[in-house]
């Protein structure tokens, strides 16, 4: 963590104090900053569609999924051995790739394994694992996951496997045996597996079941136990820990199973998803967390880029989700997970349709979007595309804007997305699962999971994290929280694919300075309208970008070699970022309501004329652009 007061009778002295001014005991215990309390943890939907802290800030989650290892039986469905084990991730996540959240998966064969019993040692193990999260600095939103609705809905010797719903709800469903015709990849047993599609079906009709314990109806009950689990987080959280926990996704990837007569996709969203999500909003108030949005996702074959599978929806059939809802959807590009329908690399601003698609929507629903889902697998077939296409998806999180088209246009860049990775694994490739608990059949590779790898680490034969993809592609420049409103942002990573450095956003001959400034340095660009408000505009500083080498050039100034916050009186500086030692962020202090602009790189030094000039032209674009 960030250092700690030096003696416990000063902590004893200020502690108390601290308080009364809205900074939590954490916070303060870590020598934290006046606007790393709980209110800059707390996030609502705020105007202009965008998440907002409590300072008022715009708020950029990113981050990984925590993790497909809470889809196995070899840790019970938890996504680390233990906390310390993930104590030990977070720290790692944090200090690798900056990340600022994660979405944790929980899953309801584990909370509720025997029907009307809530297994609290289970939910105990989801609770410390969760504050060794919030205790890294990384907010968290829950995640109640489920694929293919159920393990055991599948043979010991099945070709496929699932998660979510326990084995008594599958025991009296009574379903048929299950068996996937033509099918390819194993998301296909959605449409093509009698069994899932049966009890995908039940689920949504809530079904009455017989039980040991009586009639019990399906969905009713797993709004039951997603409310005691909830309530269970909310009562063994600490309240600096609860602080940060931004949400709830209530069910992953949402399918119907079968549609009703004359239903499609966009009509079972309004008539059986939407009323879902409206009592699952209920559940989240009644457990105590009426002030975290709900975060809702469409029906998920909806924004697929192959035409044949993709289907109506985005709830394109309900007029509004409004402020205490987020647009949450996936985005993995099926056309190059093919290999045939994307026979090359990912290029620039290949991944912007889909990614546009999802902002224009929760516009359209009065929301902030998030994406919380995206990635391409790092093994199999076509592992060699993903250096490529997961930069392209990096940057149509960060811009509306490809980057050979971003300075003359970006008055459309807009604000960044959230988003995390799919996802972070530190048993990748080292598991040991026999697969729907067939000893004969024990997975080993990858994510031991239908045989998926999308483990962006891995664990070092000597026992520490090592990352799967480039450095430069994960620990990224992002706005970690703007005072205001974000007008563009871009970041080029000069990530490579190989031994090729991809170069995307070339800064015009036009600005030759600023163009000589940043020469072959990665290199962030941030536009804002300021709000008038102290607390500063944050910036994700990455590993690569040494504070005492690196240079901003803004409206606010132009410095290389940044300095120590010290207040709104250093307009350009840098700060530790909470949680481990060594992740930093750069911070700008405005207390106006104009537009600015700052760049940062890790460029070679320039001399102080060279920054003046490189300065000039920013500033000067930056009027003729935004006005």
């Amino acid at each position: 963590m960030i250092g700690r007061l030096a003696r416990a009778g000063v902590a004893a002295l200020v502690l108390p104090l601290l308080g009364t001014l809205g900074v939590g005991r954490a916070a303060a215990q870590q020598g934290s900053l006046w606007f790393d309390g709980p209110a800059s943890q707390r996030i609502t939907v705020g105007d202009g569609q965008v998440l907002r802290d409590g300072y008022g800030r715009e708020v950029v989650l990113r981050g990984f999924n925590v993790s497909g290892e809470a889809k196995l039986a070899e840790h019970g469905g938890l996504p680390f051995a233990d906390a310390v084990q993930a104590g030990r991730a977070a720290a790692d996540m944090r200090r690798l790739t900056g990340a600022n959240a994660v979405r944790f998966l929980v899953t309801w064969a584990r909370t509720e394994p025997v029907p009307k019993q809530i297994d609290h040692g289970y939910l105990d193990q989801v609770a410390a694992q969760v504050a060794a999260f919030r205790d890294q600095g990384i907010r968290v939103y829950l995640d109640f996951h489920e694929d293919l609705y159920s393990r055991y809905l599948f043979r010991p010797d099945s070709w496929y496997t699932g998660d979510g719903a326990p084995q008594w709800v599958i025991d009296a469903g009574h379903y048929p045996p299950e068996f996937c015709v033509a099918c390819l990849q194993w998301g296909q047993n959605l449409t093509n597996n009698a069994a899932v599609r049966a009890a995908l079906h039940d689920f949504w009709h809530n079904r009455v079941l017989d039980t040991a314990a009586g009639p019990i109806a399906i969905r009713d009950e797993f709004l039951a136990q997603a409310g005691e689990a909830l309530r269970y987080l909310r009562e063994h959280l600490s309240a600096e820990q609860f602080a940060g926990m931004v949400g709830v996704d209530p069910l992953n990837e949402p399918y119907a199973g079968d549609y009703d007569s004359g239903q499609s996709g966009d009509t079972w969203e309004r008539d059986l998803a939407w009323p879902f999500y409206q009592q699952f909003r209920r559940v989240m108030d009644d457990a105590g967390w009426v002030d975290r949005p709900e975060l809702v996702e469409p029906e998920v074959f909806w924004n697929v880029n192959i035409p044949l599978v993709a289907q109506p929806g985005g709830f394109t059939a309900i007029s509004g989700l409004g402020s205490r809802y987020v647009f949450n959807a996936h985005v993995y590009d099926a056309r190059a997970q093919s290999g045939v329908l994307m026979p090359g690399k990912a290029g620039d601003g290949q991944e912007l349709d889909a990614f546009n698609t999802i902002r224009d929507r929760a516009a359209d629903l009065g929301t902030a979007a998030l994406v919380s889902e995206f990635g391409h697998p790092l093994g199999g077939f076509t592992s060699d595309k993903a250096p490529s296409v997961d930069k392209a998806m990096y940057q149509a999180l960060d811009s509306r804007v490809a980057g050979a088209n971003w300075w003359r246009d970006a008055a459309r860049s807009g604000p960044p997305l959230s988003a995390s990775q799919w996802h972070w694994d530190v048993y990748s490739g080292r598991h040991h699962e026999p697969m729907n608990g067939n000893p004969g059949k024990i997975q080993t590779d990858g994510d031991a999971f239908n045989g998926e790898d999308y483990s962006s680490v891995r664990t070092e034969d000597a026992g520490g994290p090592q990352l799967r993809q480039d450095t430069r592609l994960l620990d990224r420049v992002f706005p970690r929280a703007v005072a205001g409103t974000t007008l563009a942002f871009s970041y080029e990573d000069r990530s490579r694919d190989g031994g090729t450095e991809m170069v995307w956003n070339q800064i015009p001959a036009d600005l030759p300075n600023l163009r000589a400034l940043v020469g072959t340095g990665q290199f962030g660009v941030l536009v804002w309208r300021g709000a008038g408000t102290t607390a500063p505009t944050e910036l994700h500083l990455p590993a690569g970008f040494d504070p005492a080498a690196t240079t901003v050039v803004s409206d606010l100034g132009a410095v290389t070699g940044l300095p120590g916050y010290a207040g709104g009186g250093t307009p350009v500086a840098v700060a530790a970022e909470p949680g481990p030692a060594g992740v930093n962020r750069l911070l700008l202090s405005t207390s106006d309501t104009g537009v600015h602009v700052a760049l940062v790189t890790n460029g070679p030094a320039p001399p102080a004329e060279s920054r003046a000039a490189a300065q000039r032209e920013l500033t000067g674009w930056a009027a003729s652009t935004f006005g």
